[in-house]
This record gives C-alpha cells, structure tokens and sequence, in this order.
C-alpha cells in the first residue's frame, strides 16, 4: 500500500471515530433532554482541557516553523475576536431572518472543530512519511483522543439547537477536513508546516471563545435551575479523561 492510501485511510478511519459518540448517544433509552446539560458540562471540561493540554503546547513546539518573531497567542487572540464578531454578526442575522432555534455556537464549533480536525490530517500525514508504524500509532493516538472530543462535538450541537440526525450529519461533516488535510500534506508538506502553529493558536481561540462565552455561562443558568452541584462531576470527568489520554497518547507517538 503505498503511502497516499495509507494516509487517506487513516484519515477516514479517524474520520467515521466521529460517528461512534453520536450513534452511541442516538440510543433513546440514554439520550433525553435531562442529559444535555451533563453534555454540555462534560464538553466544557474537554474543550478546555484540549486546548491548554494538547493545542497550545502544540502550537509552542511548532512556533518556531512560523519564524523568530510569531506569538504563539496572538492567534488565539484573534480567534477569539474572530468568534465574538461572527457570533454577533449571526446573532443579528437570526434576528432579522426571524431564526431564533438554532444558536451561533453552532457555527464556531464547526469552524474550530473543523480547523483541528485538518491540522490532525497534517500530523497523520507526516507522521506516515516518517515511517509507516510512526504513521499506525499516531493514527491509534488521534482515534482515541477524537472519541470523547467528538462526544464533546455532539453535545454543544444539540445544545446549540440542532436535532439528534442534523446533530450526527454535521459532526460526521466537521470531520472530513482531516483527510483534505491528510492529502495536502502528502503534496505540500513544507509550506503547510509553517501554518501549523498559527491554525493550532487559531483553532484554541475559537474553542477558549465557545467554553467561556456559551458552554460554562450554561452551567451557572442550570445551576440556578436546581441542578446545583451535579453538574460538576461530568466537567471535572471531561477534564481528567482528556488530560490523561492526551499526555498517555502523546507520549506513545
């Protein structure tokens, strides 16, 4: 198998992981509205945790492909910028367009979601051309930390206002850019490397914008609700889950 297939299969088999979360919550007798606020606890947890664990660390190793004088925050900064206008703008939009079902968050996830997803195709990709068995555990790595993250992925979906299939679509969608990215990297290599750091800070601004402006306001509402101190078991859950399978993968890479 040459080493483009090799990639591209990786890449869909990373890919339909993002199925896994989704079908499993799909089961009726688990799925109800009384758990989506344990979701959303669950993917604040997780959110935060892979980008202050797994993404800006990424992004400081990879610093110096962008050149001498690149701030790794700054990217984050403008992420975060980025999503506080595009939610704006979306929030006047739905106003005037008389769509008030479904939330902007919806559409930073799937940016941010997106974006990390295309820099996993990258880091599968080059791992492959450095060796085929550096390629298969780096595959393994990525496949087991996306089956939580995307657990994580579906909840703020639903809560964003999206039905359960809607939900799986758009998910298993946000996924693809992974073997785009996979497949551009097998080409171009040496120029997307000098990207990687800037989309990894971009990406951790989208998602540090998603977990402190929607996801965590969230729990303190649902706190006021009666729910008072239930919900911070899922949330320190996603926190430990995704801190030890991020530090115990990556150290297997």
């Amino acid at each position: 198998m040459n080493i483009l297939l090799q990639i591209i299969t990786a890449n869909v088999v990373v890919s339909l992981i993002s199925l896994i979360g989704g079908i499993f919550l799909l089961r009726k007798k688990f799925f109800t509205k009384s758990v989506i606020p344990y979701l959303v606890a669950f993917a604040a947890g997780v959110i935060l945790t892979t980008v202050f664990v797994d993404l800006f660390p990424e992004a400081l190793e990879h610093s110096d492909e962008a050149g001498k004088d690149f701030n790794v925050f700054l990217p984050a900064f403008i992420g975060m910028l980025f999503s506080f206008f595009l939610e704006r703008f979306l929030l006047w939009y739905h106003h005037h367009s008389g769509n008030h079902n479904i939330k902007p968050t919806l559409f930073l996830v799937l940016v941010g979601d997106g974006i990390h997803n295309f820099i996993d195709g990258i880091v599968i990709a080059s791992s492959f051309i450095a060796s085929p068995s550096l390629g298969i555990v780096t595959t393994l790595a990525i496949a087991f930390h996306e089956i939580p993250q995307e657990i994580a992925d579906f909840g703020v979906l639903i809560h964003s206002g999206l039905d359960k299939t809607k939900a799986l679509v758009f998910n298993l969608l946000s996924a693809i850019p992974a073997i785009a990215g996979g497949i551009l990297s097998f080409y171009f290599l040496e120029s997307l490397k000098g990207s990687l750091p800037l989309s990894l800070s971009f990406s951790s601004g989208i998602f540090i914008y998603i977990a402190g402006a929607d996801l965590i306001p969230h729990l303190h509402i649902d706190y006021k609700k009666q729910k008072k101190w239930a919900q911070v078991i899922p949330f320190i859950a996603g926190i430990i889950l995704m801190y030890f399978l991020i530090t115990f993968l990556h150290g297997k890479e």
